[in-house]
């Protein structure tokens, strides 16, 4: 960081546990460096201070290394004269704003000028200083994209990311990869449990996303760690920091919980092992090992990020937790509320969730209350520490949130803005005695069992897909005759979309059910062929506002997310969207719920059915609400807190979208080689953008233009469609032609002879125009 007059600061010193080779984004990254000694540390941020005083640099300036670690000897990767994701990481890790410095510094103030906003003493000229440590963790989106290319390098993969704060690298760790919230058994891929020595090094030599996890496996398999680190070229301490894990689980192993005592369960808190950790080693419940541990007094304290190890005294209320010492709050008694968010960003779990939660925040501290954000991703504005009255930087579990809210006097939280992260909280915090606002657990089980979904949309009167739930393997192909082909296969419990695919025939279905691990019982649906609309509804459980339909331009078979959708409708009928919001109302009145949720419905010619109720804030809240002015959010979290439904100015502040407004998804594809960009069930979209114009194609044009260059260039020039299915079905090459394309191909014969000789099926089609019309279909 570095001012118009030549004063100059590092911020943030960061080390990847990764060598050279992988990119820093979809490196596992630990600040402030752990093995760099003191000769080779300022060897670097000399260099550094040479760099960014050569380029005149006002601002802030990323700079990557690569050190040899034994000769010394370095090499300047990339200099980004410009904040960086890095920088985000930085700001969160040492508490030091760095783009809100940065911005102030190209505005013409010098760093001695302006004031460290976290301490409100010290001034922004003083370097950070730290007394714990932090490790982030990528979030890759490979369990959407099982066939994409998973080896990580240069070009980075990841979608997003977790970081973690702690006294120990130890406990660091293991709170980061309980952030990540993938399937483990502790700090174990379940996956990698059954795979060959060979494999697993491959995954370490050769990195994939599971790369840390294949170094636990191969420890916790007694490879050999002085092995490990000549084979992988990882700094010996990474490794010998996660063998001292490896090595701590295999003692508490040994052991039964009344064996363990206080120093026994401290020590295994300090090394970041949970609860449920314990409790699957000593084969009790993980409320057994919690008992035992406040029996023995066994507590969290929470750590201030403060920018100064303490040195200053600071003001600011951002914490993480630890098992060492004392706490640096005192919490204050009163009117409190806390907020969850929703985690690490990953395909359909965004910032459009982070713009939820920091709205909720806002709301609750207009109506006066002292208002909590718990969150681990540093991404996000929800994880600014100026957002909430206090920031806790933890992992999304129930253990780690259960904590926070014993420590900070809370009863009541509010999980419904953080999207499927947050509700999947609900049981265990509600079991602990805490009020979850808006809806509790059962009605989030409702919604999401299929076989008391369709018992509810039942009881409301309201059409539902035709199906029938399969308990076993031979009851699928009988289930699916009945129901009549095409179908769709789900699991009986649905979460996001995962685990669904379609099926046209018997021959398809069974090959599938015959080829791959399923969990039973699942459910086979009729596949319905139309039209999908989604609506988001605000709701005290009588009245209702329902501020807009979205109307998806992909048929059914296509996820919400990935959908291009406009609002208001194009093409539905307004027959149609009244009974969508008539099937809205009658929904609300019966569901016991508060705030905001969605539906999702299909329109099969004069027949409307519902496919899903999100009983959460959606993705196209964001959308909606800068549509319509209409804050929903915060409107939501008045209704959470006790305001009636008629004192929220709904109806005056709505402006009954006076202009079209369309929202196009946005993909990695390019990012991931080896992927197939058909869409289904499973989203695959990693973000969105919108057009508004009061011409609908205008609206259509501009969200194309800003989601897909390509595709929008259909509209004016040239462009490519990628193709994929078979002969029979794209042997015509004249519905291009009769469109207004003609094919890069020299010839229709041209075309269909690569149908005919193409095995895979599948290529990208160049097009350009053959005249200039836009395209109608």
């Amino acid at each position: 960081m570095r001012d118009f007059s030549g004063t100059c600061i590092t911020v943030c010193n960061m080390e990847n546990l990764d060598p050279v080779g992988v990119h820093t984004g979809d490196s596992v990254v630990v600040a402030p460096s752990q093995t760099l000694d003191d000769q080779q540390y300022h060897m670097l941020r000399s260099a550094s201070i040479k760099i960014i005083e050569e380029l005149k640099i006002i601002g802030g300036c990323n700079i990557q290394f690569a050190l040899h670690p034994t000769t010394n000897e370095y090499y300047l990767i990339e200099v980004n004269p410009r904040v960086s994701r890095s920088s985000a990481l930085a700001s969160k890790a040492t508490g030091y704003p760095i783009a809100k410095i940065a911005a102030k510094l190209a505005a013409g103030y010098q760093l001695y000028e302006l004031k460290n906003p976290v301490t409100g003493t010290t001034y922004a000229s003083f370097e950070p200083a730290l007394d714990y440590v932090t490790v982030k963790i990528p979030r890759w989106p490979f369990d959407k994209f099982p066939e994409a290319d998973r080896k990580l390098g240069t070009q980075m993969k990841a979608t997003g990311e977790v970081m973690a704060i702690e006294r120990s690298m130890e406990g660091a760790f293991q709170k980061a990869i309980r952030s990540l919230e993938l399937k483990t058994d502790g700090m174990f891929l379940k996956r990698l449990k059954l795979l060959p020595e060979e494999e697993l090094l491959s995954i370490a030599l050769e990195p994939t996303e599971e790369r840390l996890f294949a170094l636990l496996q191969l420890l916790r398999n007694g490879y050999d760690v002085q092995k490990l680190i000549s084979q992988t070229g990882i700094t010996p301490y990474f490794l010998f920091v996660l063998n001292r894990l490896i090595t701590a689980q295999i003692e508490l192993e040994k052991l039964t919980l009344p064996e363990a005592d206080e120093e026994i369960l401290a020590r295994a808190k300090q090394l970041g092992f949970s609860d449920k950790q314990l409790s699957a080693m000593w084969n009790c419940t993980e409320n057994d090992v919690r008992s035992k541990r406040k029996e023995c007094k066994v507590l969290p304290s929470y750590k201030m990020v403060d920018t100064c190890a303490a040195e200053f005294e600071a003001r600011t209320s951002y914490y993480y937790s630890s098992w060492s010492g004392n706490s640096d709050k005192a919490p204050k008694r009163g009117k409190k509320v806390a907020v969850i968010g929703s985690g690490p960003i990953r395909i359909g779990q965004g910032v459009e969730f982070d713009y939820c939660c920091v709205h909720s925040v806002i709301a609750a501290q207009n109506m006066g209350y002292e208002t909590i954000m718990i969150n681990n991703n540093p991404e996000t504005v929800s994880t600014d520490y100026e957002i909430a009255d206090a920031l806790y930087f933890e992992p999304l579990t129930a253990e780690d949130v259960l904590n926070v809210l014993e420590f900070e006097g809370i009863d009541k939280v509010i999980l419904q803005f953080g999207g499927q992260t947050s509700i999947n909280l609900a049981k265990e915090l509600e079991e602990a005695g805490i009020a979850v606002l808006g809806a509790g657990a059962d009605i989030v089980d409702q919604m999401e069992d299929r076989e008391r979904f369709y018992a509810f949309l039942e009881k409301c009167r309201i059409d539902r897909v035709p199906g029938k739930t399969a308990a076993k393997k031979s009851d699928v192909l009988p289930c699916a005759e009945e129901v009549g082909f095409p179908v769709l296969l789900r699991p009986s419990y649905v979460i996001g979309g995962s685990g669904m695919k379609v099926f046209e025939d018997a021959e398809a279905l069974a090959a599938y059910v015959n080829d791959e691990q399923i969990e039973y019982p699942v459910l086979v649906d009729h596949f319905l062929i139309g039209l999908e609309a989604e609506v988001d509804c605000l709701t005290d459980g009588s009245a209702i506002f329902i501020p807009g339909i979205f109307e998806h331009l992909e048929g059914t078979g296509v996820h919400s997310g990935d959908s291009i959708s406009a609002t208001p409708p194009v093409t539905l009928s307004e027959d149609v969207q009244k009974k969508i919001r008539g099937m809205s109302e009658i929904i609300a009145r019966n569901m016991d719920y508060k705030g905001l949720f969605n539906i999702q419905f299909a329109i099969e010619g004069s027949r409307i059915y519902v496919l899903e109720i999100n009983p959460r804030a959606s993705r196209t809240v964001p959308i909606i609400s800068k549509v319509t002015d209409v804050p929903l959010v915060q409107r939501a979290t008045q209704l959470l807190l006790g305001s009636e439904f008629c004192s929220l100015s709904l109806y005056e502040e709505y402006n009954e979208q006076p202009y079209f407004t369309v929202k196009a998804p946005v993909y990695s594809h390019i990012k991931l080689p080896g992927l197939s960009p058909a869409l289904s069930p499973v989203m695959t979209s990693t973000g969105e953008v919108i057009g508004t114009s009061s011409e609908w194609k205008e609206a259509l044009y501009k969200s194309l233009k800003g989601a897909s260059p390509q595709l929008a260039d259909l509209f004016t020039e040239a462009g490519s469609i990628y193709v994929e299915g078979t002969p029979e079905s794209l042997d015509d090459a004249e519905v291009w032609e009769e469109l207004g394309f003609t094919l890069a191909y020299s010839s229709t014969s041209d075309f269909n002879e690569w149908m005919q000789n193409e095995s895979s099926k599948k290529a990208v089609i160049s097009l350009k125009k053959s005249d200039d019309k836009i395209v109608k279909e």
